[in-house]
């Protein structure tokens, strides 16, 4: 059975006075594997990898395998150097995770053909499961729903965190279920999940935790009008946690939450004042 299925938490990374926090990292690990998520992504764009130098990622990623006590952990890796790649895949082939989070390469805008091929490559290169990112916004370049079906007959390509905001495309990859589709635009994951959609990797399930939890279980086992509920009791903090650049929303209610000090590193920002009274104001309701 696929690992890939549930709330899986693509985890900030903390600073304090500019170093990566570690301690503050291993206690949000702890607090969401008791909260029952079902995994963790660890170096994808919510942990601000591109601020880091290749050791502070290792050192990361080594922190959340540690704090995870046996719940699967992905990976993330991008790029737009093919060897490059490929070499940072095949390292992390080493490692005790259990799979590695692609996305498509960023800025050269390459064909389909390209795009299909640099998938098919790291997959060949890989011992581990590959979960596709598809997030046309960041990365310059849709991965087209045809591409995606021919890298669906990889066997080591297993899942896609599906950002394209694309209801059609998402659709017929459920449909087609060879790839299990995890919602990664939070504001889709109930449609996508009530599509038949495995899940979500959230950022906003970065607090609340429980009740995201609650919403995958119910919309599972069928119970659609819990899960209505429970998104509507979600949605006005889902607004406010996407209203501005992430991670910053996300770090501003986890430190008015007392879990994180509320830093980034440039040119990211903290949230704005205004965000964070109001994101501290939803979470005390």
């Amino acid at each position: 059975m696929s690992i890939f299925s549930g709330i899986w938490i693509p985890l900030v990374t903390p600073f304090q006075a500019g170093a990566v926090d570690h301690r503050a990292l291993a206690a949000l690990v702890a607090r969401y594997r008791d909260a029952g998520v079902a995994g963790f992504a660890a170096l994808g764009t919510t942990g601000e990898p591109a601020a880091m130098s290749d050791e502070e990622q290792d050192a990361v990623l080594a922190t959340i395998l540690r704090a995870a006590e046996g719940l699967p952990v992905i990976a993330g890796v991008s790029g737009n150097q093919t060897v490059a790649v490929r070499e940072r895949v095949s390292w992390l082939g080493d490692r005790p995770i259990d799979g590695v989070l692609i996305a498509a390469p960023y800025y050269i805008r390459p064909s389909q053909a390209g795009i299909a091929d640099y998938f098919s490559t790291l997959a060949e290169a890989s011992a581990k499961p590959i979960v596709i990112y598809d997030i046309p916004y960041r990365t310059g370049v849709r991965i087209e729903l045809d591409t995606l079906l021919a890298l669906a007959a990889h066997p080591r390509i297993e899942a896609i965190k599906d950002c394209a905001c694309s209801p059609e495309t998402t659709l017929a990859l459920i449909l087609d279920g060879r790839l299990r589709v995890l919602a990664g635009n939070d504001d889709a994951m109930f449609t996508s999940m009530c599509m038949g959609g495995a899940g979500a990797i959230a950022a906003t399930a970065h607090v609340r935790t429980e009740r995201f939890v609650a919403m995958h279980r119910a919309l599972a086992r069928g119970d659609l009008e819990q899960g209505r509920a429970i998104y509507h009791e979600l949605a006005p903090l889902l607004r406010a946690l996407a209203s501005e650049p992430n991670p910053a929303p996300v770090k501003a209610a986890l430190a008015a939450e007392g879990w994180i000090a509320n830093e980034l590193r440039a040119p990211m920002m903290p949230a704005s004042e205004a965000l964070s009274r109001e994101l501290a104001a939803l979470l005390t309701v």
